[in-house]
């Protein structure tokens, strides 16, 4: 039996097309969009982490800061702590005790301008917009007081005539988890 004559030849098959220069700017501003879809919600995704799961603590620990003896009425010390953050300890008074000192962070909550201490004026000063602060750190002119912000206080003790503050032990871009490791130097 023969072949029969109304049957079309089969399909021959196509080369694939060449892709010409409108399909393959389609195609890579999907995937451009796509990828900033993807690395968008990643970052969402990241800082809803972050909001969710805050990191732990870091360490805290007791620093010596001075003699306190050799700190008159009148007198501060700009302290660093070990993540570099300046502090103001003041003597305020002679007592003998540790109530006779105060330590609050040197960095205006306004602008991030340097604080400092004024004991003629008996006041806490940023130069930066006139900020004033009162001898226990509260706002009471300049732009610090009128958003109710005052200078974040640190605790101090004093031992057998020793001053200490107590601050996070964290280093100067230590990793995260450096703490947990002390030990070990990060």
């Amino acid at each position: 039996m023969s072949d029969t004559p109304n049957e079309p030849p089969p399909p021959e098959r196509a080369a694939p097309a060449a892709v010409d220069r409108r399909g393959f700017l389609t195609s890579a501003a999907g995937l451009a969009m796509a990828g900033g879809l993807a690395a968008g919600y990643g970052t969402f995704a990241a800082m809803a982490g972050r909001f969710l799961y805050p990191p732990h603590p870091t360490a805290r620990g007791w620093l010596f800061v001075s003699d306190a003896a050799s700190l008159k009425v009148g007198d501060s010390v700009v302290y660093r702590t070990p993540a570099g953050a300046p502090v103001v300890v003041a003597r305020m008074a002679a007592t003998g005790g540790v109530n006779d000192f105060l330590a609050l962070s040197s960095t205006c909550p306004h602008l991030g301008c340097q604080v400092h201490w004024e004991a003629q004026n008996n006041r806490f000063f940023c130069p930066c917009h006139n900020g004033v602060f009162d001898p226990t750190g509260k706002a009471t002119a300049g732009p610090p007081a009128e958003a109710g912000q005052s200078l974040p206080r640190y605790p101090l003790k004093v031992d057998r005539g020793l001053l200490y503050i107590e601050v996070p032990l964290e280093k100067v871009g230590a990793s995260p988890g450096c703490a947990a490791r002390r030990a070990r130097e990060c």
